[in-house]
């Protein structure tokens, strides 16, 4: 027989039934087929009852035809077969077919077929018209020899028998001498070839060869992603970066003296872990993750500074502008005269902090991008404009990437590619990342996590507040006021941005909720299709309270992101001086603004955010020793709503949210794959599954062990051809979140 690899074209193996598929499901090769796994199975001997579906529902289910009759139609030419079938439980529907032709020969009392077809009432009885069906023979050619049916996603003019021959005709003819995964390691995982899972998976003999197909199967998408991130890491190794070794009695020491508070264990070994990897000759690749109010940016500063003290300077990238100028006051305030080097009372062995975003003016940005090249400023801080082609640094060693997860790839490399050897790069989230994901999609970084908060933090009280509720949200504005009066300020949040003043309306805010499809986000197909109700915006928002009598005298301004930047910073160093107490905004405040004296924030239509960002908008208020309240506003009634609400309210420890937000959303989503418009790869594993993570963990130290013995695959050709098909490059560079 002559053999074939997944590469094979359809229609060398399966002649015209290639072009339906190819048609119904884009499959076009043999590996498109054999990936087009079942949805289902149901068993040919006890499954399919009709007491299994509803009126409507698209049944699939095993049955014996009872009786078949064909009558001249009264209203046109041809004759139609009337059928009626029974069930394993003795129940019976009917079944119309309006052109008996080719049916009435083949569904003949006493065959058993699997039947598929949307199920009707007619005349007090159920009624299935022109369902499909594949007749369930004892013949060499019926491929459900072991009682399991595989069900398929419909495929137009292909049953799901003849789905089920076409891969048992590609299987006969696929060599399975060409397994991906080296002999050794699918013995030392109990793991079965590559060809046999899936013939066990969709020509199975019971439930226990699915499981086995389909854990070989979830540990192949674990290692292709698991070697394409022990790869990177190995090419981050073999690169030669300038060692940053710790200087004593340096600008570090002295900053370290003058620090007002004492730092936390958890920051301590984390500066230790970075200091490490400064002082080799190969460039830090590291990931710090911390919950909000951690202290990751003390964290990064000492690092930037310990880089100064070795000749380098820093740079820090920010996503947005609002958090750009957030970092430079804090920096420069937690500097004071450290960070005015040649400035009039500034610290002679001190440095320069300087800001570099896109709306500063033409003369400011050059002054700007001239001591940057010559070399007085040790700290740039910056948006997008950092990486812009005319700015260049004299001696780039050290990059932070804070909420990394906003840029893009391309617009990282830019800022690497900035320096003159590869600079140490620390990237900083502060949503928690579950160990699994951090395996799978960060593991060609180390990791490092802030877990304690500082001392003396308070906690923050989180409720939902259900709007429709008579009462519920006018006593909300009450307690806002409450805390507005009692001397602190607060935050009121937006999905969108709305309608300004002039009548111009605006789209829904570019920074807005994220995601506000909770179908694709959850798979809430039930909420998803509630009547659609408009989300509330800032303008409007505004308006309501200059209204509310207990907002009554309160200075209230609003956020957003469509302001000019001039604007947006006057507005938040006004919010920062106390001289506004409600802050209106969008979730532009979502990462980085510091407002201790903040302790409530309202969240408008809260069930439209994800819980991951709940959390982080949550993190604004209790930043100092005040503790801060934070209320969910929601007019859902959607009990798996409510839930996840509740869920958010109940604690305030990221980690087991985002563990949370895990299991609720997709992990296409969770990896980032809706978002960056390619599917999922990973079909099968689920990161939320203790088998899975320990398939995961597998991986890792086979792909790293693989790697490191050789690192182009040269010796593992189907291994390599494995993970260039299933990660293309852009697939590949999306997993690169460093």
């Amino acid at each position: 027989m002559e053999q074939i690899d997944r590469n094979t074209k359809l229609r060398t193996v399966l002649g015209e039934m290639a072009a339906r598929l190819k048609r119904g499901r884009d499959l076009e090769t043999v590996g498109d087929l054999l990936d087009f796994l079942p949805r289902r199975y149901i068993d040919a001997t006890t499954s399919g009852r009709l007491a299994d579906f509803e009126i409507d529902d698209t049944a699939v289910l095993m049955a014996t035809v009872v009786s078949a009759t064909t009558r001249a139609m009264q209203r046109r030419k041809g004759r139609m077969l009337q059928v009626t079938i029974e069930d394993a439980d003795g129940k019976q529907a009917g079944l119309v077919f309006f052109s008996a032709y080719g049916h009435e020969s083949r569904l003949i009392p006493g065959v058993r077929a699997l039947f598929r077809g949307k199920v009707q009432r007619y005349k007090q009885s159920l009624q299935l018209a022109h369902p499909d069906y594949t007749l369930i023979t004892s013949d060499d050619d019926n491929p459900y020899a072991g009682g399991l049916v595989p069900i398929y996603l419909a495929v137009p003019k292909v049953s799901d028998m003849q789905i089920s021959q076409s891969v048992r005709l590609a299987l006969d003819h696929l060599d399975d001498a060409s397994d991906p995964v080296p002999a050794q390691i699918r013995t030392a995982r109990g793991l079965v070839g590559q060809a046999t899972a899936y013939r066990l998976i969709h020509l199975p003999s019971d439930h226990a060869d699915v499981g086995r197909g389909k854990r070989r199967l979830r540990y192949d998408e674990a290692l292709v992603v698991q070697t394409a991130l022990a790869a990177r890491r190995a090419a981050y190794d073999a690169q030669e970066a300038t060692a940053r070794p710790a200087v004593s009695g340096g600008l570090l020491a002295a900053f370290d003296e003058r620090l007002p508070f004492e730092l936390t264990k958890g920051q301590r070994q984390v500066g230790e872990e970075i200091a490490a990897d400064m002082a080799r000759l190969h460039p830090m690749h590291r990931l710090l993750q911390g919950e909000v109010g951690s202290g990751k940016t003390v964290v990064a500063l000492r690092a930037m500074l310990a880089a100064i003290d070795a000749g380098a300077q820093t740079a820090l990238l920010a996503p947005t502008e609002v958090l750009a100028q957030q970092h430079e006051r804090s920096i420069r305030a937690l500097l004071g005269e450290l960070g005015e080097a040649g400035m009039l009372g500034g610290a002679e062995d001190g440095t320069r902090v300087a800001l570099l975003t896109g709306s500063m003016t033409k003369k400011q940005r050059e002054k700007v991008l001239l001591e940057i090249a010559t070399e007085p400023i040790g700290i740039v801080i910056g948006t997008h404009a950092l990486i812009q082609e005319h700015v260049m640094f004299a001696d780039l060693g050290f990059v932070v990437v804070d909420e990394q997860h906003r840029f893009g790839v391309e617009q990282r490399d830019a800022l690497r590619g900035k320096a003159v050897r590869p600079p140490h790069v620390l990237v900083m989230t502060a949503t928690p990342i579950p160990r699994t994901v951090a395996m799978t999609v960060f593991g060609d970084m180390d990791t490092s996590s802030l877990m304690e908060l500082p001392r003396g933090r308070q906690p923050i009280v989180s409720h939902v507040v259900p709007a429709a509720k008579p009462g519920w949200l006018e006593r909300t504005w009450q307690r806002l006021a409450e805390e507005v009066r009692s001397g602190h300020q607060a935050y009121v949040v937006c999905p969108r941005i709305g309608e300004p003043e002039d009548g111009r309306v605006d789209t829904v805010a570019t920074e807005a909720v994220e995601p506000l499809d909770l179908e694709e986000a959850y798979g809430d197909q039930e909420l998803a299709e509630q009547e659609p109700r408009e989300l509330t915006g800032v303008y409007q928002l505004m308006q309501r309270l200059h209204d509310e009598p207990a907002m009554k005298g309160l200075r209230l301004e609003m956020l957003h992101g469509r302001l000019p930047s001039d604007e947006k910073d006057v507005v938040m160093q006004a919010f920062g001086r106390g001289e506004i107490d409600v802050l209106v905004s969008t979730t532009v405040i979502e990462v980085g603004v510091d407002v201790p004296n903040a302790t409530a924030m309202v969240v408008m239509d809260a069930d439209r955010f994800g819980i991951s960002q709940l959390h982080q908008l949550r993190g604004r208020v209790g930043r100092g020793d005040a503790g801060g309240l934070c209320l969910l506003v929601t007019e859902s009634d959607n009990p798996d709503t409510l839930q996840r609400l509740e869920s958010v309210a109940g604690t305030t420890d990221g980690f087991e949210l985002a563990n949370l937000d895990l299991e609720l959303r997709r992990e296409g989503d969770v990896l980032g794959a809706s978002q960056s418009g390619y599917r999922s790869q990973l079909r099968l594993l689920r990161l939320t599954h203790a088998k899975d993570v320990e398939l995961i963990e597998q991986a890792r130290e086979d792909a790293t062990a693989l790697v490191a013995r050789d690192p182009q695959l040269a010796g593992h050709p189907e291994l390599a051809q494995m993970v260039r098909s299933r990660l293309d490059d852009e697939q590949a560079a999306f997993l690169e979140r460093g």
